[in-house]
């Protein structure tokens, strides 16, 4: 039977075989398959009642992919489950992301505070998913569309931040290139400046610009990123220190922070960072 979905619809994802979640995976599918064998199921005809084909079926099983959400709905409505499949729904959408950016999402989650400075394109947490698409499109080798839509939902579930709380201080200082360069073409880019502008009205956000025309500038070394933690530890890697590594040395920590906050100083403070922002959506 062929497969009844397109690529945006299918059940899975492909799994990292290096990645430690590869085993549970793995647990999930021989339980799918224990359970349709003791329902007395053959794969063509489980697959038919779930509607999907019988390779994804088989390759679920075999836990070399991801079920989706709701195929496992289907699942444990056509194995009479009770709900026991379902409830493995969590941990599969989890394994949809990449580790590294599982392990993002984690240091994210805890973070009290959060300090970016991007020289390039815009801030993963301040993307939207239109100009997201367009930047995981861009990249050579190009990404399989199953790549790309992974890579998509991980980026857009890591902004869950703005819905914490107590909300973390946010922080993000944005070169004026990375405003004007049009990303996937005028209309998403007049999303995103929307969004910026609606995210920068947050209480805990703070956007700020750097002009392209300023004379002297903190933030030639690349990109800075650094996360507090409550605990009074913290993290923070630079493409121009310490070899682009994440440090959380006191003393390491404390020369990315002078060069933030310098950025910081250097960059139009919030308000007119927006106004900024808002003219450019009125150009575009």
């Amino acid at each position: 039977m062929a497969e009844r979905n397109d690529g945006v619809d299918e059940p899975g994802w492909d799994v990292d075989p290096e990645d430690e979640i590869s085993a549970a995976v793995e647990m999930v599918g021989q339980h799918l398959k224990l359970r349709r064998e003791a329902a007395g199921l053959r794969v063509a005809e489980f697959a038919d009642a779930v509607g999907y084909g019988e390779d994804m079926v088989r390759k679920i099983e075999r836990g070399v992919r991801i079920p989706r959400p709701e195929y496992l709905d289907m699942a444990d409505g056509v194995l009479r489950a009770g709900g026991l499949i379902s409830a493995m729904k969590e941990k599969m959408r989890e394994a949809r992301y990449p580790k590294k950016t599982r392990d993002l999402a984690k240091l994210e989650g805890r973070a009290v505070e959060l300090c970016a400075y991007g020289n390039h394109n815009l801030h993963g947490l301040l993307q939207t998913k239109g100009y997201a698409q367009e930047l995981f499109q861009m990249r050579r080798p190009a990404y399989s569309q199953d790549q790309i839509e992974r890579d998509v939902a991980a980026r857009m579930a890591r902004q869950a931040i703005f819905e914490r709380s107590p909300a973390p201080a946010l922080s993000f200082v944005q070169e004026e290139v990375t405003l004007r360069r049009p990303i996937g073409g005028t209309i998403v880019l007049r999303r995103q400046l929307e969004r910026l502008l609606e995210v920068g009205q947050l209480r805990n956000v703070e956007i700020q610009v750097m002009p392209t025309n300023r004379t002297d500038h903190a933030g030639m070394g690349g990109l800075i990123q650094m996360l507090k933690f409550a605990d009074g530890t913290a993290v923070g890697r630079s493409d121009g220190a310490y070899s682009g590594r994440p440090v959380s040395e006191p003393k390491q920590l404390r020369v990315l922070e002078l060069r933030y906050g310098i950025i910081r100083a250097q960059a139009l403070p919030p308000e007119e960072s927006l106004a900024f922002i808002e003219q450019l959506l009125g150009e575009t």
